[in-house]
């Protein structure tokens, strides 16, 4: 039995009282986390260790042109990923999550690393959009394949569908949590972060990440019985 998985409690009442729950401790640590890892991305963006190499755009880019609406889905990822642990409840689950997660983040600064990257700059005047020109000045278009905010945005997806199943909120839940996590992929392109390749790479390292750190097993040991 998954630590902390046995107590928690079906329906409305269950989710309040599981992200209630060891509250500060998730939030704190959350914070300290996404802390930790900006540092090292922001570093490796402004101190590329080689050359950096431009990840060719697709047809697929070219359909998709900018749509300034889209920020604020791409924004959205900050709350996203926080909220497995949300539906934690002892530290030692969420200090183990910790460490899952880690992984695609830690396999990303390592590719970052040994083959920095960027996308090519987009023929586009940004001080038109000031809130996608302030992303821009902060996160420029390097550290690009694979897409991190499209990993951890797959990765925190599959783990919260086995969170949501446990507290047995109902497929419409389950199916928001999907679409939402599709919308933050497709909002990398839209906002011109990303390409359709660092999405599909991305995709791919959080869906891995999540087989490695064994999600498929602690998923079938889970239950509310």
């Amino acid at each position: 039995m998954n630590e902390g998985v046995s107590s928690l409690r079906p329906g409305q009442s269950g989710i309040v009282a599981t992200a209630l729950t060891r509250f500060w401790f998730k939030m704190f640590g959350t914070m300290g986390f996404t802390l930790v890892f900006f540092v090292a991305y922001l570093y490796l963006l402004k101190h590329p260790a080689a050359e950096v190499r431009i990840i060719p755009a697709t047809a697929l880019d070219q359909v998709i042109g900018f749509q300034p609406w889209a920020l604020p889905i791409y924004l959205s990822l900050w709350a996203y990923v926080s909220l497995p642990t949300v539906l934690m409840l002892s530290r030692a689950e969420i200090v183990a999550y910790g460490g899952k997660v880690a992984v695609p983040c830690l396999a990303g600064l390592a590719i970052f690393y040994f083959w920095p990257n960027a996308i090519a700059p987009a023929d586009i005047d940004w001080q038109q959009y000031p809130g996608v020109a302030f992303l821009k000045n902060v996160d420029t278009a390097g550290n690009a394949f694979p897409s991190l905010h499209v990993a951890t945005a797959v990765f925190s997806g599959l783990w919260l569908h086995w969170r949501l199943r446990l507290l047995q909120l109902g497929r419409g839940i389950e199916w928001l949590n999907i679409v939402w996590c599709v919308a933050i992929a497709y909002s990398t392109m839209a906002v011109k972060q990303h390409v359709a390749l660092d999405v599909v790479a991305g995709t791919l390292l959080g869906l891995g990440s999540a087989w490695l750190t064994g999600l498929r097993a602690h998923a079938r040991g889970g239950s509310l019985q």
